[in-house]
């Protein structure tokens, strides 16, 4: 044992001899006032960006970084909870760095490129920020249809998004009696009939349980005329579609007593063999759904939320007999999702608390043992943003990246957060990229006026950006002008979504 006056240095619980090999000399069990710390004039958040910046450019994942750097893959990790480091481990992080400027030139290019200064048009600040807005603007942006419908038509990120989906079905693990996928935000239904057609292929003799949360009733019924042919090619198929909120979606039950009152719960046994007679009969719900099917406005959040709680379950009546296990029953069923989808399932904007506690936590605690939900928003730091940068500079809309709304998940989910795994990935992984459909012709010195409102429209859908903004933009055509520079400058207009991963342990 070395005497504590003796230079050798105290790290964490061990004595660790710096003029050697960076080996453990003995163990002790007694805190010392210099033990972890703090490294003077050093600002952790300088030292993660450092750590960042270099894994985005080799396509090193944080943890991999950990563990060739200091042997500790929770390094990044500890650092962004507020842990501390010696002057020691700092240079170790820094050494490796240093030495390992080839890996930087060997490297694949990074994902996202570094953007060019960009021009305002006629700078023009955004509003400022306050708590108390008018409830009618705090709407969500992708519930506007004719620009979200002009979205999902003219760029590609749904397909995209559906077969970076697909990529987990090779790490879930079903269990009898059924393949289970719970789908956070349906849409128009085209992520979930791609996925759905991707789990044929992978399991196509097992039954599959599917719910999807939709509030919107236009989406329900978009996502309803997809389905026909999925019970055809997969006849063992139970298809749940309900508009409960996200902690009561997964399990049908409806913790609210008043509300449970007046839930509708709506069973069909689709007959017939054929797609078009499951069409036809899922047609004839559309009246059901007008009915029932109807939101209002949040005063508090200005969310749309619910009049009535809906639940419709849908399966094919020649297969009741082999479903009847995994068919929901009014009263609430058990999650246990091998799957789970959040796909954009909150506003940008939306506080992190909010995102935690009532989006991503309760989809957690729905994952069944090997299960794996994948959440995706957009990651901004590309064209799209280019163009709403150059129309109100200094505006961004994406405040919250993976790595904090996993740190808050775990804050929330406390205890339980130890089943389960949080895999941000390398930004290589992470991120990923989708594009605005474009004729090569359609790019060129003279751009029509519909592809500049297509894109337009695009960076202003993606980005979030409310209504009322848009009245004193549009009145000057300065709009058009930003979109035309850009389209220019980049050849076409494409942006990039963040993913991440969080599995629950096997048994």
């Amino acid at each position: 044992m070395y005497p504590i006056n003796s230079p050798t240095a105290w790290v964490g619980h061990f004595v660790v001899d710096p003029t050697g090999p960076y080996r453990i000399l003995a163990g002790i069990t007694a805190p010392f006032a210099h033990q972890q710390a703090a490294v003077p004039g050093m600002d952790h958040q300088d030292l993660l960006q450092e750590i960042s910046d270099y894994c985005r450019k080799t396509g090193l994942a944080e943890s991999t970084f950990g563990r060739r750097a200091v042997n500790d893959g929770k390094l990044a990790a500890r650092l962004r909870n507020g842990g501390r480091i010696t002057t020691y481990t700092l240079d170790r992080i820094r050494s490796f760095m240093d030495d390992n400027h080839a890996e930087i030139a060997n490297a694949r290019p990074p994902i996202i490129d570094r953007q060019p200064p960009l021009r305002p048009l006629t700078p023009r600040p955004a509003p400022a920020s306050t708590d108390e807005r008018d409830p009618q603007r705090n709407f969500r942006f992708f519930d506007n249809r004719q620009k979200y419908l002009l979205f999902v038509n003219t760029c590609s990120e749904k397909w995209v998004v559906a077969n970076r989906v697909a990529l987990e079905l090779g790490n879930i693990h079903p269990r009898p009696p059924a393949v289970r996928m719970f789908d956070a935000g349906v849409g128009d239904g085209t992520i979930m009939l791609r996925v759905l057609r991707a789990m044929h292929d992978r399991f196509p003799h097992m039954p599959f349980y599917i719910v999807g949360k939709e509030i919107s009733l236009e989406d329900v019924r978009l996502a309803l005329q997809k389905m026909s042919d999925r019970f055809c090619e997969h006849p063992a198929t139970v298809l749940v579609l309900t508009n409960l909120a996200y902690a009561d979606a997964p399990w049908l039950h409806v913790k609210s007593l008043n509300a449970a009152s007046s839930l509708v719960w709506h069973e069909a046994a689709l007959t017939g063999e054929s797609a078009h007679a499951f069409e036809q009969q899922i047609t004839d719900l559309v009246p059901f759904l007008s009915q029932n099917w109807k939101a209002g406005i949040s005063g508090k959040t200005g969310n749309p939320v619910y009049e009535r709680p809906v639940v419709l379950v849908l399966y094919r009546a020649d297969h009741k007999f082999l479903l009847d296990p995994i068919i929901p029953r009014p009263g609430g069923t058990i999650a246990n999702y091998d799957l789970v989808i959040a796909s954009q399932p909150y506003r940008a904007r939306a506080p992190l608390e909010f995102k935690a506690q009532r989006v991503l936590a309760p989809l957690a605690k729905a994952l069944g043992p090997g299960g794996r939900l994948i959440a995706i928003h957009s990651h901004g730091n590309d064209p799209g943003m280019e163009i709403i940068q150059k129309v109100w500079p200094g505006d961004n809309p994406f405040v919250h990246d993976r790595h904090q709304l996993m740190k808050a998940v775990k804050h929330d989910l406390g205890q339980a957060a130890r089943e389960l795994n949080f895999n941000a990935y390398a930004d290589n992984r992470s991120l990923f990229r989708y594009d605005m459909h474009t004729l090569p012709s359609e790019i060129s010195e003279s751009i029509g006026t519909s592809t500049l409102f297509a894109a337009w429209n695009a960076a202003i859908y993606v980005a979030q950006v409310e209504d009322d903004r848009l009245a004193d933009v549009v009145s000057d055509g300065r709009y058009l002008d930003a979109t035309r520079e850009v389209l220019h400058e980049r050849g076409g207009l494409w942006f990039y979504d963040e993913s991440f991963v969080i599995s629950r342990r096997r048994d």
